[in-house]
């Protein structure tokens, strides 16, 4: 099995030093460039064709979520994937990064352990996001008064079965549990998962939350 190839961009040498040496004690990836900028990152990807960049949202020169959004919009670079860190899980940047096209983010005291399980999560294609946290970001976010109108319209293409599918993801499950919670099968589940992404045009996992809690099919809990 390949190892993962991390680029990490964080304007701060001490935490790009420390994630590298994180990174670099796992067996199953490697650190193939580092960045101090949102442009060098973007840059570094390029260059080292890495699979999955640990992106810092505030940056100087280009944040993280404008390099996102290059990165999402490079079809060379179709396959790389961005888990974005912030200093606060309450960062309304975050959502943006989201909708750039991050697959998820991690607050930056993260345990080590967690941060190597969340590259490996995303790097597998899923998405890392934590529903409580992203579901109160999201609500806030829309109710602001520049918010952009709900897509209901994004809907209209999906059957009433892909709309319970997709609650389900915005709601953080799985597609084991997806099948559990409606009595299908994982492959079933999954390929309902795959066929939604490829109506609403999603990159991923965590596009597919944003598109459920932006059209008002799924609704943050109190």
């Amino acid at each position: 099995m390949n190892a993962i190839r991390v680029v990490l961009a964080d304007d701060q040498t001490l935490v790009r030093a420390a994630f590298a040496m994180l990174v670099e004690s796992a067996a199953d990836m490697e650190v193939v460039g580092q960045a101090g900028t949102g442009r060098e990152a973007v840059a570094a990807v390029r260059e080292a064709r890495a699979d999955l960049v640990v992106m810092d949202i505030r940056m100087p020169d280009l944040d993280g979520i404008e390099a996102t959004r290059l990165l999402a919009a490079d079809e060379d670079l179709a396959g790389v994937k961005v888990l974005v860190l912030t200093t606060y899980d309450t960062d309304e940047h975050v959502v943006e990064a989201l909708r750039a096209g991050a697959s998820g983010f991690l607050v930056k005291d993260t345990r080590p352990a967690e941060l190597l399980d969340a590259i490996r999560t995303v790097a597998a294609g899923d998405a890392l996001l934590s529903p409580g946290p992203t579901a109160r970001l999201i609500a806030r976010v829309l109710s602001a008064p520049e918010a952009p109108a709900p897509a209901n319209g994004a809907l209209g293409q999906l059957s009433d079965r892909e709309r319970q599918v997709l609650a389900l993801v915005a709601r953080g499950l799985n597609n084991t549990e997806i099948a559990e919670a409606l009595g299908l099968s994982p492959l079933t589940a999954k390929t309902h998962v795959s066929r939604i992404m490829g109506r609403l045009a999603a990159r991923d996992r965590a596009q597919l939350v944003i598109t459920a809690y932006e059209s008002g099919l799924v609704t943050p809990s109190p």
